[in-house]
């Protein structure tokens, strides 16, 4: 992994029509490494994934963020206000205009709330006078603090590598978390083994230091039943001792704590098998490390 590299998660929002899977489209071209709307630990859906040399952009949907009408439209909003609060940065799209809505000051509110960093990115700028731009730059800073400002144009591509290199400043320094082309199936079995990994951490609070990995060997549906077949990987032996536990209670405790979280995410019932195995250096072996979806800063 390059010491420089960033990966982290973004999200975009803006109200209809204002082009933003035009804008999409246009900065991923043809890298739609994933589109799966398996939903991630924590995260709500992951759009698309963009590779680039600097680092790895995470695209996340995010419902809509309105004014609520229903009780399904409160928990659209709670969800979009969860979301914006664990993305690393958010994107709004809106258009070059000076008239700021009652639509666009209901998202201005929202994204009061969160401390998230906000990057306004003004769309179809190739369709006005500068001026114009200016003066919209002017308008949106007046209803809210951003962290960054960039003018763009979706369909022609005008400024959007000005626009990745602003995102990328707000990313963290950490690992790519898919590979470049990562396939449709690769999610679901990647969230199994970072819901495995998160439980056993958990479990163990802190008698391991983030020196845990986990891997799944198979992963197969028979029936109505998911049956999981995955490996802990830890760097000591005194480590394997902790991570069983005494006559396997903690493995247990990992394994049925991890299975339930497991079973609400693939909405079917699971049969999970853990092993525990010592690898001493797996930190230092780039494959594992990508593999295991492994976070520095954890």
């Amino acid at each position: 992994m390059k010491k420089d590299y960033k990966s982290g998660f973004v999200t975009l929002i803006g109200r209809p029509n204002v082009g933003k899977s035009t804008l999409m489209n246009y900065l991923i071209g043809q890298k739609i490494a994933i589109t799966s709307n398996k939903p991630q630990t924590t995260r709500n859906r992951i759009q698309t994934v963009l590779t680039t040399e600097e680092g790895q952009i995470i695209f996340v949907d995010t419902p809509g963020i309105h004014k609520a009408k229903n009780k399904l439209g409160e928990y659209m909003v709670n969800v979009a206000e969860r979301t914006l609060n664990e993305v690393d940065a958010v994107l709004w799209l809106v258009e070059p205009t000076t008239f700021i809505g009652a639509g666009e000051k209901h998202i201005a509110d929202q994204l009061k709330k969160v401390t998230t960093p906000v990057i306004l990115v003004i769309n179809k700028v190739d369709s006005v006078k500068k001026e114009e731009v200016l003066a919209s730059i002017a308008a949106y800073q007046d209803i809210y603090d951003f962290a960054a400002i960039v003018p763009v144009s979706a369909r022609s591509g005008e400024n959007t590598k000005e626009l990745l290199k602003v995102v990328y400043q707000y990313l963290p320094y950490g690992p790519q978390f898919y590979d470049e082309d990562t396939i449709t199936d690769q999610p679901e079995r990647q969230i199994v083994a970072e819901l495995i990994r998160e439980k056993a951490l958990h479990c163990l609070n802190e008698e391991i230091p983030h020196g845990i990995a986990v891997v799944i060997d198979s992963m197969k549906k028979k029936g109505k039943v998911m049956h999981i077949d995955a490996t802990i990987i830890c760097e000591r032996d005194s480590h394997k001792g902790i991570i069983i536990g005494k006559q396997g209670s903690m493995l247990k405790k990992i394994g049925s704590t991890a299975r339930y979280e497991i079973e609400k995410m693939l909405d079917m019932q699971a049969n999970l098998k853990l092993w525990v195995k010592v690898k001493k250096d797996w930190r230092d072996s780039d494959f594992l490390v990508k593999n295991f979806g492994y976070r520095e800063d954890e």
